[in-house]
């Protein structure tokens, strides 16, 4: 069943098209990663689907409820973690479970076990009695995700929620949205900047300038550059990333930590490689290795981008 749909979703602000013709659809079970740069309209759209503010035109449908006609009905089915989420610091974790237990309707007798399963399954229930101010980074997240759930929605909104903790932190966040999915088969849209959490989606869209501009699984998308990537190992990368861009089958040369990934055209890859082996003698560089390597999320956006006026 599709739990989030929109359809020709647009939101302006002024001149400004945040939203611009946006076509979403998630299913139960599904978790759909949205990526792109930088104001590219990935929180604004979080905001149209929850209904914090109101689309200019198109359609949202919330577990068939249409946003924001029926938006009250509409929000009893989403949990929310925004990118800032408020917590009452002078109140203990318990206590502002209870808070937003009972802002989303739930009765006394409702909201104590709900609240000590929810805090169980994020691994928060030795903390019920700490206060919030008194948390790490990681825990505040962590009972961000408990607030959120702690209605039982069916649709979950994730705001780049892993921005900002460590990889550790970030890994067992993950865990816990994929567990969610196994025990409660909810639909879940998370924005991300990481290209390695984007890969556990079960789709990715990138949006550009408030529009999707591809969507699909995440090897789906790697398949756009299959065969077309060269990884490149040496140093300065700096020399080799400049000398390597002048090579005209080098579509695009980006470092990825101590590697270059040279991206070439269509069927140059065997000739690219060769060239650089030749290149070595009197460059100023060192080559230590190069290989063709399956494309990465990040080098599929990168390319994607280069397209966009």
């Amino acid at each position: 069943m599709s739990m989030i749909e929109a359809f020709a979703l647009q939101k302006y602000f002024g001149a400004v098209h945040a939203v611009d013709g946006l076509e979403l659809r998630v299913e139960a079970g599904e978790i759909y990663g949205l990526v792109g740069p930088d104001g590219a309209g990935k929180t604004t759209t979080m905001r149209l689907l929850c209904g914090a503010v109101e689309p200019t035109s198109g359609t949202i449908r919330i577990a068939g409820f249409p946003v924001p006609g029926k938006v009250e009905q509409a929000r009893s089915f989403i949990g929310y973690l925004p990118q800032r989420f408020s917590l009452y610091e002078e109140l203990s974790v318990m206590e502002n479970l209870r808070f937003f237990a009972e802002v989303r309707g739930l009765t006394g007798k409702d909201w104590r076990p709900r609240s000590i399963e929810i805090l169980k399954f994020v691994g928060l229930e030795e903390y019920a009695d700490r206060r919030a101010g008194q948390l790490s980074g990681g825990m505040k997240q962590k009972l961000g995700l408990a607030a959120a759930l702690v209605h039982r929605p069916k649709v979950l909104l994730l705001d780049e929620p892993t921005t900002g903790v460590d990889p550790v932190t970030r890994q067992s966040f993950w865990q816990l949205i994929i567990r969610l999915l196994t025990a409660e088969g909810i639909a879940v849209l998370v924005s991300t900047p990481y290209m390695d959490e984007a890969g556990r989606c079960s789709k990715v869209g990138f949006m550009q300038a408030g529009a999707l501009v591809v969507e699909g699984p995440p090897g789906q998308l790697r398949a756009m550059l299959a065969d077309r990537i060269l990884e490149v190992v040496g140093h300065p990368l700096p020399l080799m990333r400049q000398t390597f861009r002048a090579d005209p089958d080098v579509e695009d040369a980006q470092m990825f930590g101590d590697r270059l990934h040279l991206r070439v055209s269509p069927g140059a890859l065997e000739a690219v490689e060769g060239r650089i082996r030749r290149l070595q003698a009197g460059s100023g560089f060192t080559v230590e290795r190069i290989r063709p390597v399956a494309a990465g999320l990040e080098d599929v956006f990168i390319s994607l981008l280069e397209k966009q006026p």
